[in-house]
């Protein structure tokens, strides 16, 4: 029998591995770590030293991760991806762990936010245990120091696909912003509003920004742009309130 571990290793941070984490990395008989091409290569690095550190006797595969078309429908592009990872897991595990075993896939934040692990393990059929993670979310409320939600307030989390889209979600006055490689925040009707950003959130090269956005977000967009072409690429989210 093969069980999958979908292990959350926090947003960035080393430290932000949990015990109940570093417990289920030591005790797996593989570790699966995917390569994202040289410019991402720091996002596998952390994931090597996070094993080096909570399971150094780990047995670890680095694989090249397929990659994702381009245009077209998303939807149907997204899916392709997904049946293309599912089909690479199931490769290094045939091919490393025959007789059965843990195989643990590291997860950048937390499995169930905005992360397609768990639907791609579905198409194994193994049996799925998971660690959460702390998430994008919470690191960027801890480096603004901030409350995510108003007093007995909802907030919603959207993608800043649909944010260009579909502009503000009706009736939200909190809204968090995952995955907008392309500034959704900047195409708003800025009055009333206020953001907080952040990108690398939980490492050493963290970078935060607020303020009113009228006035934040130019200084946003630029901060992003040569935070990327520095670095190669960016992770990052925001949390916008209305009022």
């Amino acid at each position: 029998m093969t069980e999958l571990s979908l292990i959350g290793i926090g947003a960035g941070n080393p430290d932000h591995l949990t015990f109940q984490a570093a417990r289920a990395l030591s005790r797996a008989d593989l570790i699966l770590i995917p390569l994202k091409g040289e410019e991402k290569a720091d996002l596998a690095g952390l994931r090597a030293q996070i094993v080096a550190t909570h399971a150094p006797q780990g047995r670890v595969v680095r694989f090249d991760l397929p990659q994702r078309a381009s245009g077209g429908n998303y939807l149907s592009h997204v899916n392709d991806w997904h049946d293309a990872i599912a089909d690479a897991w199931r490769a290094q595990i045939d091919a490393h762990l025959p007789g059965g075993g843990t195989v643990a896939v590291l997860v950048w934040g937390d499995p169930s936010l905005y992360d397609s692990s768990l639907r791609i393990a579905e198409r194994l059929g193994l049996p799925v245990r998971v660690v959460p993670g702390i998430t994008a979310i919470q690191a960027l409320c801890a480096a603004h120091a901030i409350p995510l939600n108003d007093l007995a307030a909802p907030v919603q989390i959207t993608t800043g696909r649909r944010l260009r889209d579909e502009g503000w979600p009706p009736g939200a006055d909190r809204v968090v912003v995952m995955l907008d490689g392309h500034c959704a925040f900047a195409d708003l009707p800025p009055h009333g509003l206020h953001i907080w950003w952040g990108a690398y959130l939980g490492m050493e090269r963290e970078i935060i920004a607020e303020g009113p956005l009228a006035e934040a977000a130019p200084r946003i967009r630029t901060m992003r742009a040569e935070a990327r072409a520095r670095h190669g690429w960016i992770m990052d989210c925001y949390l916008l309130a209305r009022g």
